[in-house]
């Protein structure tokens, strides 16, 4: 059993086929018994890009209620949310100082880094996005690119 921080490149895989969906999908079964941990800020990021892909026709206005209903639930019931702290941005802001990051990605890099220290065991940043992965990975972080 493992600890897993889905980044949202990473947790869009569960809810879209894309590449890594599959890896994704075995990590983060129910019957591993892994926890899943995302960062509140999510939770936006994730309507947002279904509703983008609503109003480009790429899904259908009932796909994406579902989508947004059943993400909703997940959160609810199996996904711990980490808050958006003044201590997490101070630190995000510390790591756009020192990494090639957009402020959203560092923001849920700093997410991952104030979650190690409250955590029994190490978790696991999961990503899809490389200057996001290369950044946890100089500040320490064990990572998963489920495209890999």
């Amino acid at each position: 059993m493992a600890l897993y921080y889905l980044e949202t490149s990473a947790l869009v895989k569960l809810y879209f086929r894309e590449q890594g969906t599959d890896r994704l999908i075995a990590v983060t079964a129910t019957s591993t018994g892994n926890q899943l941990t995302i960062l509140s800020l999510a939770k936006a990021e994730f309507r947002s890009m279904v509703r983008r892909r609503q109003r480009n026709g790429e899904i259908a206005a009932k796909i994406a209620d579902w989508l947004t209903e059943t993400f909703q639930m997940h959160v609810d019931t199996r996904f711990l949310v980490q808050p958006v702290t003044d201590y997490a941005v101070d630190l995000a802001c510390t790591l756009i100082d020192r990494h090639n990051l957009r402020a959203y990605d560092a923001i849920q890099l700093a997410g991952y880094m104030t979650l190690v220290p409250s955590s029994t065991e190490s978790p696991i940043f999961v990503c899809s996005d490389r200057d996001l992965l290369l950044a946890a990975t100089k500040e320490g972080g064990a990572v998963l690119d489920p495209t890999t």
